[in-house]
């Protein structure tokens, strides 16, 4: 079966396809509009054209801070994508969302397994070899308070899958997280070098 990325958003937005996480999308005359989803009514926004735009409108919050985290819910307001076709849509997507529709395609066609947050920390090495240490209390209090900052969908959980199911609405596209980021893994290291990790 083709993994044609391109051609699964197409027939996504064919769909009626029209979220990415804070990301409203609709077809115009012109290709798609691409805005932050707080602003769908709004007609005085800055106007971008270039599927490369992406970069630096996800890069930065309202403050002009860097946003490390891509899923984070802080993409910054006040701009309008405009863009040809699917395929510039799609490499737009890459930038705000980086890797979520390739993602998203594994876990519908059931390939995506999810690594628990153990597994996850037995690989660590060097600094981070630390990590391992955490005990599960404060490993799920992390988790519960460092997760929260993110928009995807948690499929795993300390020492095993995450036995909830990912609910979306049929317009949306989901945003999946299969293993622990590097970000939770650097401050699972602060919580045991702080706590002990106990």
């Amino acid at each position: 079966m083709s993994r044609d990325l391109t051609a699964r958003l197409s027939a996504w937005l064919a769909e009626g396809g029209a979220r990415v996480g804070q990301l409203a999308i609709r077809a115009t005359a012109e290709g798609f509009d691409l805005r932050h989803q707080d602003d769908a009514a709004r007609d005085d926004l800055e106007l971008f054209t270039r599927w490369e735009d992406a970069r630096p409108l996800a890069n930065a919050d309202d403050a002009g801070a860097f946003r490390p985290l891509k899923t984070a819910p802080n993409l910054r307001h006040g701009w309008r994508l405009l863009l040809p076709g699917v395929a510039e849509v799609r490499k737009a997507l890459d930038y705000f969302y980086p890797a979520m529709l390739g993602v998203g395609e594994s876990h519908a066609r059931a390939e995506l397994v999810a690594v628990p947050l153990r597994a996850t920390l037995e690989r660590q090495t060097g600094m981070y070899a630390i990590t391992r240490t955490i005990a599960d209390e404060p490993a799920r209090a992390l988790v519960a308070r460092f997760c929260a900052g993110c928009l995807k969908h948690r499929l795993w959980e300390i020492a095993g899958p995450n036995p909830s199911a990912p609910h979306f609405r049929p317009d949306e596209l989901p945003l999946l997280c299969h293993e622990a980021c590097n970000l939770l893994v650097a401050e699972a290291r602060t919580v045991v070098k702080r706590k002990g990790g106990d």
